[in-house]
Formats: structure tokens, C-alpha cells, sequence
């Protein structure tokens, strides 16, 4: 049984972009939503008032569209490895997204990791409403997850890795003793005691 828990961010962190903005693209609004975006990852904005501003400007387009987009992002650099070193080294290994389950189920089952919390588009008749629900909405909800997920494992603060990019992968910061900011913005860095500047999640192996 794994005594080790290693918690990844999605957007930015195990794939290589933010998932709304390649929706966003699909409409024609990726600007928009990208300014939004970085100011909520930055920490200038309040991550659930960003996410269903955001959310809203999805509104119309189709749920078979958002699957094949979801199915299609693009890994970061060494995704698959760093998953499969750190279960070597008797880690669970879990995704935390504040974005969206239609990304994160599919690729759990592609990169083999052991779980994944996320949030869920609201639909009707196959196209979204533009409305948002699930258990990653709020700034603290990382962390609020992470304290759940440590005491039904088993598993200490002492012996769990957090890895993000942006202001709300700091509330789990707070619970983990190896604080990782990959690509991040200054707010998480300023809060980690691992920085990695180049796009290789394998790097984060030299620190377990």
C-alpha cells in the first residue's frame, strides 16, 4: 500500500495549456478568456467568480465538440514519466483540476493515475448552458480536498508532493512539506521550496 501522496495540477501543469481556452478557441473568444484566466492565476481575481465568468462564455457549444477537444490537449513535457517514477517510489499519484472532468477522466486513464477531482460543464440535450459545477470551484478547494484525501489514505503531510502553477494550487501548498511551482506564476513560487523553470515534469523526480 502506498504511505506517499503526490497531488498535480491539470491546466498548465500535467498538459500543456488551460483547457477553456482551447473552448474558447473553438468560438472565436480565446483572448477574453485567456485575460480572465491569467489574472484569476496571478491571484488578482477570485477563482470561482473567474471560473463561472468564464464558463458562461461557453454556453452553445456542444458536448461532442468539448469531448473531442478535451481528448486532443497536449501533454507536458514528461507527463507519463514523472506518473509512473513516482508510483515506483510508492506514490499515489491524484489530479486536482479546476477545470473540467471531460479532460481529467480521459487522461487519468491515459497517464494511469490513481485518481482525479475535477469540475463538471452542465448540459442540456448535448450543449452546454454555460453553468459550472463540482468539488474544485473555490480558491481553498485544493487544499480542502488534499486534507480529506490524506486522512482517508493514511498519509502525512510530511510524506505528500503538490505540484502547480498558478494561485489556486496554494491552498494545498499549505498541507504538503515538498511545495513544487512548475512554470508558475510568482505567488506560487514564492510559497514553494522546489522551482522548476523548464517544461520537464520528469525534473520533479530529482526532489522525491
Amino acid at each position: 500500500m502506498a504511505n506517499k501522496l503526490a497531488v498535480f495540477d491539470f491546466d498548465s501543469t500535467l498538459m500543456d495549456g488551460e483547457t477553456i481556452e482551447f473552448f474558447a478557441r473553438e468560438l472565436g473568444i480565446e483572448d477574453k478568456v485567456k485575460a480572465i484566466t491569467d489574472k484569476a492565476m496571478r491571484g488578482e481575481l477570485d477563482f470561482f467568480e473567474s471560473l463561472t465568468e468564464r464558463v458562461s462564455y461557453l454556453k452553445g457549444l456542444s458536448v461532442s465538440k468539448v469531448d473531442a477537444i478535451c481528448h486532443s490537449l497536449p501533454l507536458m513535457n514528461g507527463a507519463g514519466e514523472v506518473v509512473k517514477g513516482l508510483q515506483d517510489k510508492g506514490y499515489k499519484v491524484v489530479c486536482f483540476s479546476g477545470g473540467f472532468r471531460n479532460a481529467t477522466k480521459y487522461f487519468a486513464e491515459k497517464l494511469g493515475l490513481d485518481s482525479e477531482f475535477a469540475n463538471y460543464l452542465h448540459s442540456k440535450d448535448g450543449i452546454l448552458t454555460g453553468q459550472v459545477g463540482g468539488e474544485m470551484m473555490f480558491g481553498d478547494s485544493k487544499g480542502q480536498m488534499l486534507v480529506r484525501l490524506q486522512a482517508l489514505l493514511g498519509i502525512t503531510k510530511e510524506n505528500t508532493l503538490a505540484v502547480g502553477d498558478g494561485a489556486n494550487d496554494l491552498s494545498m501548498f499549505k498541507y504538503a512539506s515538498k511545495r513544487a511551482a512548475f512554470c508558475a506564476k510568482p505567488i506560487l513560487k514564492e510559497a514553494a521550496n522546489i522551482v522548476i523553470e523548464e517544461k520537464d515534469l520528469r525534473l520533479i523526480l530529482d526532489y522525491v
